[in-house]
């Protein structure tokens, strides 16, 4: 149709936009050469480009606001707002730091960490080994809270002790499996866009109808203030209190907003809609030195579509994060309530049934789809990553064996997480009434590696590539090189005192 344009990728169609030039994985090297028409125009075109960030924000939905974000609020209030604006800003500079290199080199980080002064490769396999361990651990976790979510609407909570939620978890991923084995990114992000956008209108109206305190609200968004346990916390959770504060407010750091998987995904997703200088194959790219010349140059320009789709996405990601945390502050608090392993997303239905009890079966039927959604993303995003670190190791032999290498990467995490949930359940099954879970227990140092360490360590290639790498015309503004030196101090400060305090 004249006046519209598909992006397309290896995977299929992903989207249109009014007035752009179709552009392909394959000829994406021609973009730079096709002027200022290959760019969005107005603000509306500019919005049409959210799509790899509706992904990232779908993904941190399903657990991070709908569990921790209800937690926090339960426990903490709204000053635990403040911690979360800032891990969004931080991250968020990660994120868009690491696309719009992307965006004006073509080149992924993957490729990037082989470059590393030491042994070529040694962060490229320091990656793939924690991938390996904690992407399973991921996927059953997401598993567990859909099962623990199907045992409370089937009422078989206290089947085998509690086991049954890792049996419901096992069917959840045998599901999702079926979707995953041939889907690929276009289908990813149609999903979750839709998702994305029903949940947005629902949390809107939501908030709304619950009428907060707006101004403890802002307030807490705003104003730094301490974090403590409430009262009555050591009588209701005593496994809770007994954490320090440090370690509950260091699985927010690493959950809300995703982890450093999800951000080296959603480059490689800017890869797939082949933005400025994204997808091509970096022998035929246009020098540097030559978009280093030309400020107007399009592939400088496209660095704004990274921009505006990382800034709605975490748009997105705070404003879920303000209405459950209002909800846990205003429903679940003053009921000395909160999800934990026993119940991890049944206390929330009370955001709605409280408006009306005729609303339950449209929260369930919104739990259920954002943990599916977050369950599928998660395996999307693991298959963007094994193939990306093969592209980096041999490009030639990933594009030969693309189809082998997810389908082997979905059967390691699928094997993993299937082993996970079946010794949670025989743990849970063969212990006596009452026996505590271990599901956060287990998640708790892969959060700590992935959604804290590893964003220090993203923030620091970063900033290694932007000055080892990039002509001066093209490296980050001060502004972004503060805020990722800033978080690489946070990320790694917090990441490695929560170790500590794991293992101590």
């Amino acid at each position: 149709m004249a006046g519209t344009a598909e992006f397309h990728s290896s995977t299929g169609f992903c989207g249109t936009l009014k007035g752009v030039p179709a552009i392909n994985l394959d000829r994406s090297a021609d973009v730079a050469s096709e002027g200022s028409g290959g760019l969005p125009r107005g603000l509306w075109e500019w919005l049409q480009v959210f799509g790899p960030g509706a992904i990232v924000a779908s993904l941190t939905i399903g657990t991070g606001e709908l569990v921790f974000s209800s937690r926090g609020g339960a426990i903490f209030g709204y000053r635990c707002l403040f911690l979360f604006a800032v891990i969004l800003l931080l991250k968020w500079a990660l994120v868009f730091a690491a696309a719009r290199q992307m965006v004006l080199t073509g080149v992924h980080p993957y490729e990037r960490m082989l470059e590393l002064p030491g042994p070529r490769g040694w962060l490229v396999w320091v990656t793939l080994l924690i991938a390996a361990t904690c992407l399973p651990i991921w996927v059953s976790f997401h598993c567990g809270v859909l099962g623990n979510l199907t045992a409370w609407v089937t009422g078989t909570q206290a089947v085998w002790n509690g086991g049954v939620d890792y049996l419901w978890g096992a069917g959840m991923l045998a599901v999702v499996l079926v979707l995953t084995w041939r889907s690929g990114y276009s289908r990813l992000e149609r999903i979750q866009l839709v998702i994305v956008a029903a949940m947005i209108l629902a949390a809107t109206v939501t908030l709304v109808l619950y009428r907060p305190d707006w101004w403890a609200l802002l307030r807490g968004a705003v104003v730094p203030q301490p974090l403590s346990y409430p009262a009555w916390l050591p009588g209701r959770y005593p496994h809770v209190a007994a954490e320090p504060v440090w370690v509950e407010a260091t699985r927010y750091v690493g959950v809300i907003g995703g982890g450093a998987f999800d951000y080296l995904a959603y480059v490689s997703f800017v890869r797939a809609r082949g933005w400025g200088q994204a997808g091509r194959d970096p022998a035929a790219a246009e020098p540097l030195a030559a978009v280093a010349a030309a400020p107007a140059h399009p592939a400088r320009r496209w660095t704004r579509a990274p921009l505006v789709d990382s800034a709605l996405s975490f748009l997105v990601v705070f404003v879920f994060s303000a209405v459950f945390v209002a909800s846990g502050s205003v429903v679940l608090g003053p009921r000395h309530v909160l999800p934990d392993e026993t119940n991890l997303l049944g206390l929330q239905a009370a955001f709605v049934t409280g408006i009306h009890p005729w609303l339950l079966p449209l929260y369930l039927v919104g739990a259920l789809l954002a943990m599916l959604g977050t369950l599928y993303g998660t395996l999307e995003v693991a298959c963007s990553l094994v193939a990306e670190l093969a592209r980096c190791v041999d490009r030639d032999w990933a594009r030969r064996h693309a189809q082998r290498v997810r389908r082997g990467t979905l059967i390691w995490c699928a094997v993993g997480a299937g082993g996970i949930l079946w010794w949670l359940g025989a743990y849970q099954s063969l212990g006596a009434p009452g026996r505590p879970r271990l599901l956060l227990a287990i998640l708790t140092p892969a959060n700590v590696l992935t959604g804290v360490l590893g964003c220090g360590l993203v923030c620091l290639l970063n900033l290694w590539t932007d000055r080892r790498c990039l002509p001066r015309a093209l490296q980050q503004p001060s502004w972004l090189a503060l805020l990722n030196l800033v978080a690489a101090g946070v990320f790694l400060g917090v990441g490695l005192k929560g170790l500590y305090d794991l293992a101590r």
